[in-house]
């Protein structure tokens, strides 16, 4: 196909778009076009997305901020992560923030209008006493900061997910990262399933799943295809998509498979797939999109604002400038998902027509 040819072949993107608002769910193939979309029709896929993320989100943006409570230290072996044990790579290493640091943590998360408020600590899982911890910082958090609160601990039994939801935390986030296929080849001290057994806790605990992956660990587009419809199948409220960050010192420093083309029909395909959920664009964003990050918010309709675990992200001054370039608007406090904040507003008009 040649550029003279390519308008007539947008319209598809828009036929595409037009069947997810009708309810349809993309199947493998039609997930799989989207990676494969040419990059002549890339601002249509964008223009076409822009639609179905519009219709369940607006223009609104909810931002996120990020605490690495526990750093380094940890027993696993996952590829990517400059925490494992596998990492030789420079970073801060320390054990768990104590209480007042957190509090202090979620006072700047609420000062840089962030919706969410991220408690992540590093190792394959927290102690009873470690759980117990961070469900007393939560429940200061939420009688102090109008903040909802999402804890990334590692692998969760039945009793710690229950116990962190009656504190009060609105999710857990624990990334599928990969499809099940691939993920043996970034992780062998525990499987895939092993992350699936914990989201199940988390979901029968009364909490909303926040699960994702990373892009660019030398995966099939298959295997990102299988991880968003495996997304759609879990029900995930929030789908962080994280960018390859090849930090020196991990197994895959030298990874360089992507270009910000391929990262926004990525997002494109997670929004399309999972329409409802939030989308947020997470981890190595600043280095993989580079210049075309405002378009990703055609896609998504969240950012982690600031910085990630161990490397650095963007000024909160800079994400602000570009949302309000693209016209868009950042989220007050609130429930968060598309679902929960059209309960809000049921609730609201019967309270109006009692009245």
């Amino acid at each position: 196909m040649n550029d003279r040819d390519a308008p007539s072949s947008h319209h598809r993107w828009d036929h595409l778009a037009s069947d997810v608002l009708n309810g349809h769910a993309l199947n493998a193939a039609e997930a799989q076009s989207i990676l494969n979309c040419p990059d002549v029709e890339l601002p249509a896929l964008l223009a076409a997305t822009y639609r179905v993320r519009h219709h369940f989100w607006g223009n609104e943006v909810q931002l996120y901020s990020l605490r690495n409570a526990k750093s380094g230290l940890c027993p696993e072996d996952c590829g990517y992560c400059s925490q494992s044990k596998v990492s030789d790579a420079e970073i801060p290493k320390y054990r768990w923030n104590d209480e007042a640091t957190l509090l202090e943590n979620a006072r700047i998360a609420a000062e840089n209008k962030s919706r969410t408020y991220c408690i992540v600590a590093s190792g394959r899982g927290p102690t009873d006493r470690e759980v117990e911890h961070v469900a007393g910082v939560v429940r200061k958090i939420k009688a102090t900061y109008p903040l909802n609160v999402c804890c990334c601990l590692g692998l969760l039994t039945a009793g710690q997910a229950q116990t962190l939801a009656a504190a009060g935390v609105d999710r857990v986030n624990h990334n599928l990262n990969t499809s099940e296929r691939y993920y043996p080849e970034i992780c062998s001290t525990h499987t895939y399933a092993d992350r699936v057994d914990t989201l199940r806790v988390v979901r029968e605990a009364g909490m909303e799943l926040c699960s994702g992956g990373i892009v660019g660990m030398g995966e099939r587009q298959s295997d990102l295809v299988e991880l968003a419809l495996s997304l759609r199948e879990l029900k995930v409220e929030s789908i962080p998509v994280n960018f390859l960050h090849p930090i020196d010192g991990t197994p895959l420093e030298k990874r360089d498979d992507l270009n910000p083309r391929y990262c926004l029909k990525a997002l494109c395909l997670f929004r399309l797939t999972n329409p409802e959920s939030e989308i947020r664009i997470a981890g190595g964003r600043e280095l993989q999109l580079r210049w075309l990050q405002p378009q990703g918010l055609y896609a998504a309709n969240s950012l982690f604002v600031s910085d990630y675990l161990t490397t650095k992200g963007q000024t909160p001054e800079d994400d602000y400038r570009m949302i309000e370039d693209l016209g868009f608007v950042i989220t007050g406090p609130g429930p968060e998902t598309a679902k929960a904040k059209a309960a809000l507003q049921s609730a609201g008009q019967e309270a109006i027509n009692a009245s």
